[in-house]
């Protein structure tokens, strides 16, 4: 077996990743049901104040791809996963187009862990890394907060370690 993973297999095998909390499908949920709610609010007073005929077409449709999205956000949220190295932390995510982040751990600047109302109510944090190149920030949703403050902690002094020795 080669050590190197396939540029078409993003997610290796070989790596020990760490599942993000599956209280983040209930959080992602009720952000959908909210925008939903708010969308269909819309069109209907729309609808009630044009009787337009595409009104109610267009709530089926809202109604038909929250539903969708609904089924999605189960599985996207267990794509979600992260592993510690020796040199670098892997963050992995996405379900048609999968996205692997590689974050040498000398590269990173600053470690954020934020956590919005709706995620402290079900007790969970994001944990957001920030490099030079902005198109290499990845974060981890779904962290318990003692995980998140954990884990900061740890990248803060692996960060510090390894950019010392450049």
């Amino acid at each position: 077996m080669s050590e190197h993973a396939s540029a078409l297999e993003p997610w290796p095998e070989t790596v020990a990743w760490r599942p993000v909390s599956r209280s983040l499908i209930t959080v992602e949920l009720i952000g959908l049901a909210g925008w939903t709610v708010a969308a269909l609010a819309v069109f209907a007073a729309v609808w009630i104040w044009t009787g337009y005929w595409l009104w109610p077409v267009l709530i089926v449709v809202e109604l038909a791809l929250a539903a969708w999205r609904a089924i999605v956000t189960f599985r996207a949220v267990k794509a979600w996963g992260y592993a510690e190295r020796d040199n670098d932390l892997l963050v992995r995510h996405g379900l048609v187009i999968r996205r692997l982040s590689i974050v040498p751990y000398a590269r990173m600047q600053f470690v954020d862990v934020t956590a919005g109302p709706l995620e402290r109510a079900f007790k969970l944090a994001t944990v957001q890394l920030h490099t030079a190149a902005a198109a290499s920030d990845a974060k981890i949703p779904g962290l318990p907060p003692d995980e998140a403050a954990r884990l900061r902690d740890r990248l803060t002094a692996l960060g510090e370690d390894r950019a010392e020795g450049l």
